[in-house]
């Protein structure tokens, strides 16, 4: 039988859970979806959000892999055995995001190498272009950006030495490390920013309220799905984590360390980004608003173009602004990796080593499709469907099984028989009537915008990988392995 890891300690748990929340979604995402949604009044949407929806489903999350201390598929087969299909495209979909994730590090990872001689040059723009991203010319699609796909298949080598331990001995003590170390270098990152001249333009500019915004039903949707992106709610990430536990533990009060420092770790990022982007500003006379950007065009084209005006402060901030990336991306791939490892460990009785072992080499097949010319422009497409509309319809079916079929009160003895602070009846309530209709109301918008205009390659990408999530969910379900 397949012995199941734990964690040797709450802090370990802590450290693995927060590397979990810190991804480098925190880095390049909250920022531009803070400024373009209201600036200082979308605090109140995104609070409300942690609020109805983060807390709420972390808790059940908590409380469910605590009690059952199996994987993902065990334990929606044990609700209904037709639900286990759901659970095995979760987690498949999941595993997707770990392989273009795990791009995008190796991305990072050029420009951490390039970071320390500003080896980008003078124009970010065709160096990512050429030799990191490539471009969304599909003429380009037969070419090999060897710099990404050698650099990721090098961060793979090293997620496997890892993650092949037990869980607390690979997974745990690399947190129990990166993470404290990652705090320390986004401080020292924090506090100079805010030494920049033109500091006050950037927070000045993040921070203007638009009151009018309350009113748009878009910004309230993009605050849910901030909340859904940044806590990894619903993607059996913190389920199976949580199925590591020791005993005794205070569940509850650890879901409000994780979300509290999560909300405190991307708004001093998005202070930090927007008080170096107000230096931009001030220093080239760029006007704000054509400086900030979301994503790679930030991180791998305007931060770059804001280091070779530093001078030799840039050749420090650098490395540290790609160290840290690198450092919050690898601890969030341990945990985007780990629902479909247990799942199959589980199902099939494998080692751990040998899950780990079959999933890392899938992966670097992937690596190699990602690793195209038109790198950057496949992992938009995949993204955009994976999240705004796979693993979005099935955090709401999620929602609808554990409140309906399952029901949420089972876990409320296990949630509060050490923790502090109880749940009961409003909690029963959010996640039986309020997350539902909310989860679908974020699901539409993302399907509206995911389907908008798009171009019949795109359409084709979606189809592909819904026949392969699929097609392997049902085999997975209908596959009954015997038990030894």
């Amino acid at each position: 039988m397949n012995e199941r890891g734990q964690w040797n300690s709450v802090f370990t748990f802590l450290m693995a859970m927060i590397g979990l929340t810190l991804g480098i979604g925190n880095i390049w995402r909250f920022s531009y979806v803070l400024y373009s949604n209201g600036g200082g009044s979308f605090f109140i949407p995104y609070i409300i959000a942690i609020l109805i929806m983060g807390i709420p489903f972390l808790i059940l999350e908590y409380g469910l892999g605590f009690s059952f201390k199996k994987s993902f598929s065990t334990l929606m087969r044990s609700i209904r055995p037709e639900f286990e299909i759901i659970a095995w495209m979760l987690v498949l979909l999941v595993f997707i995001v770990v392989i273009y994730y795990m791009i995008i590090l190796g991305w990072d990872l050029v420009y951490l190498l390039n970071s320390f001689n500003f080896g980008w040059g003078n124009d970010p723009t065709s160096f990512f272009t050429n030799q990191v991203g490539g471009s969304s010319n599909l003429a380009s699609a037969t070419t090999i950006i060897l710099p990404t796909m050698i650099c990721t298949l090098i961060l793979w080598a090293i997620f496997w030495v890892v993650s092949v331990k037990d869980v607390d001995k690979g997974i745990g003590r690399l947190s129990n490390v990166l993470i404290p170390l990652l705090f320390i270098i986004m401080v020292f990152i924090f506090i100079y920013a805010f030494t920049l001249p033109g500091f006050h333009i950037g927070i000045s500019t993040l921070l203007t309220p638009n009151w009018s915004a309350l009113l748009n039903i878009n910004v309230w949707l993009a605050a849910f799905g901030q909340i859904i992106f940044s806590l990894s709610i619903g993607q059996a990430m913190v389920y199976t984590y949580a199925s590591y536990l020791p005993k005794n533990t205070k569940l509850v009060d650890e879901v409000l360390i994780v979300v509290i420092t999560n909300s405190i770790y991307e708004i001093f990022i998005a202070f930090g980004v927007f008080s170096i982007l107000g230096y931009m500003s001030l220093t080239s006379s760029i006007p704000m608003n054509e400086l900030i950007s979301e994503g790679t065009g930030l991180i791998f084209i305007v931060f770059p173009q804001i280091f070779n005006s530093m001078g030799i402060m840039g050749h420090v901030i650098a490395p540290l602004l790609f160290i840290s990336i690198l450092f919050a991306g690898i601890t969030s791939s341990f945990a985007l990796f780990e629902p479909l490892l247990s799942s199959l460990c589980d199902k099939f009785e494998w080692s751990r080593k040998k899950g780990v072992t079959i999933l890392t080499i899938i992966a670097c097949v992937g690596t190699i499709i990602f690793s195209t010319g038109i790198s950057s422009y496949s992992v938009k497409i995949v993204d955009e469907f994976v999240n705004n509309f796979g693993i979005l319809i099935l955090i709401g079916a999620q929602a609808l099984i554990f409140g309906w079929f399952y029901g949420v009160e089972k876990v409320i003895p296990v949630l509060n028989e050490f923790s502090t602070f109880k749940v009961g009846k409003t909690w029963i309530f959010t996640l039986k009537y309020l997350l539902p209709i909310l989860l679908i109301g974020v699901w539409i918008f993302g399907l509206v915008g995911l389907f908008n205009d798009k171009h019949s390659l795109e359409i084709i990408v979606y189809a592909i990988i819904t026949i392969i999530v699929v097609g392997l969910s049902v085999i997975f379900t209908k596959l009954n392995p015997k038990k030894s």
